[in-house]
């Protein structure tokens, strides 16, 4: 596997692949690998003859106050892993080599960041979007795999892919729990004990909306209500930044369930907040 830490040799030697011919999978990660970043990079080298990861921590999608000096980091551990699934090429620059002093330049999708994580962190999917564009032209991937506990960024990615025209399949890679249901994050290292006893809460509440979806609730009002109240009962010491229930695609608030929906929820820890959804589809029976 070459570690790769400047840009202008990443470029080059997507220039070399294109002339070949060959395809090239990419998948982008803020490092501190875990076995869902390995699940990406596992269709990655399925679908594709070249796969290229970046480890990157992109200060541009910390607002202030966010954990971006805290965020985990270990390099060693990154090569690691990426090496052991099989990438090719590992891209581990440094943010002065992807930002130059006087950047001006942003890329963001306003439409679908008003809710969910783009409401209270408002220039997140900013930072986002710009340091992926920035990838996808130093990459030229063929196809981009992101994982879907990320929903919102998801569909803010493949909106700009769209609107952008970079020509690049995203594939969207299901979430990798834990056990016990807890969503796989780099942040989870940083709970407590106790706190990680209560986070599967999280997932658990989601689930139960499910369920409820599933027994015949149609009104999403009622649904967010039960959960938020299970919330309270099993995550003491967590703080529901937002649990929503919206349109998967378009990402805006949907009242009365009469199609597929997705519920999300973000919840803050003393040290760490977690994100989590539940992609759930009516019965048949109920269209």
């Amino acid at each position: 596997m070459e570690i790769i830490t400047e840009p202008s040799v990443l470029g080059e030697r997507a220039r070399e692949w294109m002339r070949a011919g060959r395809s090239v999978g990419f998948a982008p990660t803020m490092g501190s690998l875990h076995a869902g970043h390995a699940s990406l990079m596992a269709l990655a080298r399925e679908r594709t003859e070249v796969v290229v990861a970046s480890v990157f921590v992109n200060p541009t999608q910390f607002g202030p106050g966010e954990d971006l000096d805290a965020y985990p980091r270990d390099l060693e551990h990154d090569v690691a892993l990426a090496e052991r699934v099989g990438v090719d090429v590992l891209f581990a620059p440094r943010p002065e080599a992807m930002y130059a002093p006087e950047a001006a330049t942003w890329v963001e999708v306003p439409r679908l960041a008003r809710h969910l994580c783009g409401a209270s962190r408002p220039t997140h999917f900013r930072g986002v979007c710009t340091v992926v564009s920035k990838l996808f032209l130093l990459v030229r991937p063929t196809l981009a795999v992101f994982g879907q506990k990320d929903w919102q960024q998801l569909a803010i990615i493949r909106r700009m892919n769209a609107d952008l025209g970079f020509g690049v399949e995203i594939v969207g890679a299901p979430i990798v729990r834990e056990a016990d249901g807890l969503a796989l994050s780099s942040r989870n290292v940083r709970l407590t004990p106790a706190e990680r006893t209560e986070a599967v809460g999280i997932s658990r509440g989601l689930a139960l909306a499910g369920e409820l979806v599933q027994r015949g609730e149609r009104d999403a009002e009622c649904i967010v209500a039960e959960v938020r109240a299970r919330y309270a009962a099993d995550m003491p010491s967590g703080v529901v930044d937002y649990l929503e229930c919206v349109d998967p695609a378009t990402i805006e608030p949907v009242a009365t369930i009469a199609g597929p929906v997705l519920f999300a929820a973000a919840v803050k820890f003393s040290a760490v907040r977690l994100i989590d959804n539940r992609y759930v589809d009516m019965p048949v029976a109920s269209r």
